[in-house]
This record gives C-alpha cells, sequence and structure tokens, in this order.
C-alpha cells in the first residue's frame, strides 16, 4: 500500500509511530528531506537485515519520484515486512504541493 504526500505530513504533523527511510542518495538527502533516515537504496540489501526490529511497524520509503523507493518497498516485502509503504510520486511531488516545507 502506498501514501501519498498529503497523508505523510499529516503523519508527522501529528507526531505518529513509524519508521521513515529516504533511499536517495546522501547528495539528494542534503538538499531536501523530510527527517528520513538515510540509507541509498544500493546498501539496502546488507542493511535489511539491521531493521529486523521493524518488520511489524508501519515503514515508509522515499525517493525522488517514488520509482527507487518502490524497489525498496519490494525488497522489505520479500524480507517480510509487513507495512511498507511507498511514498507516491516521491520529493518530486512533495515540492510540488507544499515546497521545500517539511
Amino acid at each position: 500500500m502506498d501514501i501519498t504526500v498529503q497523508e505523510l505530513k499529516e503523519k508527522l504533523a501529528r507526531g505518529d509511530d513509524f519508521v521513515l527511510i529516504d533511499v536517495r542518495e546522501p547528495y539528494e538527502h542534503e538538499e531536501f528531506n523530510v527527517g528520513g533516515n538515510l540509507i541509498p537504496m544500493g546498501n539496502f540489501p546488507m542493511v535489511i537485515p539491521t531493521l529486523d526490529s521493524h518488520k511489524d511497524d508501519e515503514v515508509v520509503v522515499y525517493c525522488r519520484s517514488g520509482r527507487r523507493s518502490a524497489s525498496v518497498q519490494y525488497q522489505l516485502k520479500e524480507a517480510g515486512f509487513k507495512n511498507v509503504r511507498n511514498l507516491e510520486g516521491g520529493m518530486l511531488d512533495w515540492i510540488d504541493h507544499f515546497g521545500m516545507a517539511k
């Protein structure tokens, strides 16, 4: 199940408990991010075991457009994560809706 930028913004504003992961490259994360933990997509195969304690938690992944994070969403689901959501449209959609505001 995916999540829209509006839904994510509301979750962040409420302070909901979930894991937020930015799968972009470090330079992209430095330019603009919404507070996610940076784990570049290329590192995911090695990092997934370190996230095992979150298998039952809601995990939201995002990237620039939603394509890389969709791939990571698939990898996490294959590894047994039960509630992984991909940010539809990624940071491009976020900026279109809200500008550079968090």
